[in-house]
């Protein structure tokens, strides 16, 4: 327990990295958030972007405050979570979990195509839970670590209850879709109807756990080696942060086409480490495009500190 503590990011010091963040806003808008504003504006959805450089700390944001749809980057805290009951002895990254018939969920993942009795370690589980996706993984992390309201404890605990919260697991939340008539509006519930969410973010706050785990605060050194190690593998959101870039790309992904792609992660530019949290939601028009804006974005903000 008292490693778990030592780790954790108080209410009052994300606090304080908000203020500075707004206090930054408040000024003459900066090169940097006109990169974001037209990004923006340009963008066919609605957009959150939050992005820090952590070699100077320059910093923008917009609508990085507000509530988006996370899809599967709320799988982020579910990780950091479990990593650091490990540092804590809570949790065995060695121990082989049985892949039931009962466990096996729908859409992204790999472990629903393999038969029932499979026995990856917990470090497996957490690993396909982040490079694919995997939602069947997903429901198996989160059960380890407590359940839902575990993980939205901790989220309060560690001052992200603001701006980070898992509303179901991916079992419950595809329950829901299946229920729906062929009248029901699908893509309407995944834009406004936040009990058809897997979870809640904003892209400051998910974008401060990223630079917790780069920076290595948020658990031990090893552990957050081994988490940036997985978002790095990542076999996901290829047209994303990484398409158009020659540098490294640790992130992870959230997806529900036709209407939600988001993507968050560090960049590690030349000029050193990249925060970006790009959330796109209510998506109209082409997917792939939009995918490929999130992509341009990420080169023009490279070349924006790299120059």
């Amino acid at each position: 327990m008292r490693t778990r503590f030592r780790y954790r990011i108080s209410a009052v010091s994300l606090a304080l990295a908000c203020a500075g963040s707004i206090a930054t806003g408040a000024q003459q808008p900066s090169p940097l958030h006109g990169l974001l504003s037209r990004t923006s504006a340009e963008f066919p959805g609605k957009v959150g972007i939050w992005v820090k450089h952590l070699g100077t700390g320059e910093t923008a944001g917009v609508r990085d405050t507000e509530i988006f749809n996370s899809a599967s980057v709320i799988k982020i805290p579910v990780l950091v979570l479990a990593f650091q009951m490990a540092d804590a002895g809570a949790l065995n990254l060695d121990e082989r979990i049985l892949i039931r018939k009962e466990d096996i969920r729908g859409g992204s993942g790999i472990f629903r195509h393999h038969d029932p009795g499979l026995q990856p370690t917990l470090r497996d589980v957490l690993m396909q839970m982040v490079i694919t996706s995997d939602n069947t993984a997903t429901d198996l992390a989160i059960a380890r670590v407590g359940g839902v309201a575990r993980v939205n404890a901790w989220l309060k605990e560690s001052g992200y209850i603001d701006g980070q919260r898992l509303v179901q697991t991916t079992g419950e939340l595809f329950a829901k879709y299946s229920s729906l008539g062929p009248g029901d509006d699908r893509n309407g519930k995944t834009n406004a109807d936040r009990s058809y969410w897997l979870g809640e973010i904003t892209p400051r706050s998910v974008g401060i756990m990223l630079e917790a785990i780069e920076k290595k605060t948020i658990a031990s050194a090893a552990a957050c080696e081994a988490m940036l190690r997985m978002m790095r593998a990542q076999q996901a959101g290829a047209r994303r942060l990484p398409h158009f870039l020659s540098v490294p790309v640790a992130h992870k992904t959230g997806d529900f086409p036709p209407v939600l792609a988001n993507d968050v992660g560090i960049v590690y530019a030349r000029s050193g480490p990249i925060v970006v949290s790009f959330l796109g939601n209510a998506i109209t028009g082409n997917y792939g495009e939009a995918e490929d804006r999130i992509g341009r974005f990420a080169q023009q903000l490279v070349e924006y500190f790299d120059k």
